[in-house]
């Protein structure tokens, strides 16, 4: 009776001891579901796709690495099938012949058409900026130091220094991309058709020499003689004067020239000129131009008017121009140069372009210290109307 009643006493402790391990093992199983449940719940994948609409480009990428695991791959598919241009960082120089407010002008715009076309100066472009000073021999020695660096492209701002570039960079596989040339034929950087000669292209500020002779006369009607300096070793300047000559008599005009070899010819050149003219026309004429505030001073002091070649000139006291705005050409190469990066195209693809249009400056100081008065019609026609002299420095 003893034994019946200790294993009846036994079983009841078993059957109470299973069902406490029993509750345990429930209560654990409940405790790792709601886990689970916390960091995936259903519908979560609708929830993080409506937040990734209000994600910047950063909150996107440690989205990814949290989201499903076919999120990262996708994105990666994204970037190679649209590169941007900030995934290689790019190298290139920029050779400017000389230092005066139209090349500056060109190189700024240059800078802003590649900004405009997604390549940005510290961000995924490097640019060396060098300028030689109106000189030759530092202009070629410039040009070999950009060749031997294997830049990515070389801009050259300039004839003398697209000369120099591209016959420094040719050898070495580096396309050159210039700006600021009158004649790219005359330079042999181009052929009759526009074509390059090499992988070699850019933008030319060919004068509106047409616009310029009928302003001169419009201005001028009495004038017979327009004198021109310029540089015998510039191309671009022998060629724009030919085209000068050849045009001057269909405006009544006879041209006076006077060629120099360097800046140091300038003030006897400028006196001797000026004697026999009643006005001065400049040229593109990049040692001629660096010089210009002591030439409007010589050509002030015998009161005869200096018509400029494009906007800047004007800003420093020539009295107007039908010219170049350098800005707008620069922005234009640096467009052509963004092809050239991204490999859209070849330089020697780009035929060389122009500026379409001519644009019509005056400076209202300088008329009023000549003592010469504009016309309503053609101060209508002007796109800029200066009101004072302004420094070179400025």
């Amino acid at each position: 009776m003893k034994n019946l009643k200790k294993s009846c006493a036994l079983f009841v402790l078993f059957v109470l001891l299973c069902s406490c391990l029993g509750a345990c093992a429930g209560g654990a199983t409940g405790s790792g579901t709601s886990t689970s449940t916390n960091s995936a719940p259903a519908g979560n994948s609708d929830v993080a796709s409506s937040a990734d609409s209000t994600q910047t480009k950063s909150e996107k990428g440690v989205a990814a690495k949290t989201g499903p695991e076919n999120a990262a791959p996708e994105a990666d598919e994204s970037k190679s099938a649209n590169p941007e241009p900030g995934q290689k960082e790019l190298h290139i120089g920029i050779l400017q012949f000389a230092q005066h407010p139209s090349l500056d002008n060109c190189r700024e715009g240059f800078l802003k058409g590649l900004a405009e076309s997604g390549f940005v100066e510290g961000q995924n472009l490097t640019v060396d900026v060098q300028n030689a000073q109106a000189d030759m021999g530092i202009c070629g020695q410039i040009a070999a130091q950009f060749a031997g660096k294997k830049l990515d492209l070389i801009c050259a701002i300039a004839t003398p220094a697209a000369m120099s570039a591209y016959n420094a960079a040719q050898s070495k596989g580096i396309p050159v991309i210039y700006t600021a040339i009158s004649d790219p034929v005359a330079a042999q950087l181009a052929d009759s058709d526009k074509k390059p000669l090499g992988e070699v292209t850019g933008t030319s500020d060919r004068l509106p020499i047409k616009e310029q002779l009928s302003l001169i006369r419009e201005v001028l009607p009495d004038a017979k003689n327009i004198g021109i300096l310029f540089s015998t070793s510039e191309a671009n300047s022998v060629s724009m004067l030919e085209v000068y000559k050849k045009l001057a008599p269909e405006y009544g005009f006879e041209i006076v020239d006077s060629g120099i070899s360097s800046s140091s010819d300038i003030p006897l050149a400028c006196d001797a000129l000026l004697k026999k003219v009643d006005a001065l026309s400049n040229l593109t004429d990049n040692t001629v131009v660096n010089s210009l505030p002591l030439i409007l001073s010589k050509a002030k002091a015998k009161n005869i008017p200096v018509f400029g070649s494009e906007i800047e000139q004007v800003r420093l006291g020539c009295l107007a121009s039908e010219g170049i705005e350098y800005i707008s050409l620069g922005r234009q190469t640096g467009a052509m140069a963004a092809k050239i990066l991204r490999g859209e195209a070849k330089a020697s693809e780009l035929p060389y372009e122009e500026i379409a249009e001519a644009c019509l400056s005056v400076n209202l100081q300088a008329a009023s210290d000549l003592g010469i008065k504009f016309s309503d019609e053609l101060l209508a026609r002007a796109v800029e109307k200066f009101t004072e002299i302004s420094s070179a420095n400025k």
